[in-house]
């Protein structure tokens, strides 16, 4: 999700129910964009002064991941943006990336995928 999107209420309600799915997966040290966790670590776009944060990371047997919430946005070429930073972040550092999503927001989400050029699959809540 992009920043102008976690406002809303029902997207924070998505992003607990994804920590709840998480935990239940057996992830530990949860960090998330959310009251109550702490917040992960943002990287700065020095060109556009845009704060890019993940919204979750989590670990599971050592290996940090990070996680992406898709819904629907108004501005997808942010998110595209985004996804495309934390898939090379991923890949240099040897994490790993999944993108999340749900009923009502899987074509979004596929589209955006393909456009993107990214080799995932996403997790279906």
């Amino acid at each position: 999700m992009i920043q102008q999107d976690k406002c809303a209420d029902k997207n924070n309600e998505f992003l607990t129910e994804t920590i709840e799915y998480l935990e239940n997966k057996g992830f530990e040290n949860i960090k998330a964009d959310l009251d109550g966790y702490e917040s992960p670590k943002s990287f700065k776009r020095s060109s556009t002064g845009n704060s890019l944060t993940p919204d979750i990371i989590a670990e599971k047997r050592g290996i940090p991941y990070i996680f992406e919430v898709s819904l629907k946005s108004a501005k997808p070429k942010l998110l595209k943006t985004k996804w495309l930073l934390f898939d090379t972040l991923t890949k240099i550092k040897d994490y790993r990336f999944r993108i999340v999503t749900t009923r009502g927001h899987l074509s979004f989400t596929r589209d955006l995928i393909e456009e993107a050029k990214l080799n995932k699959e996403f997790i279906r809540i």
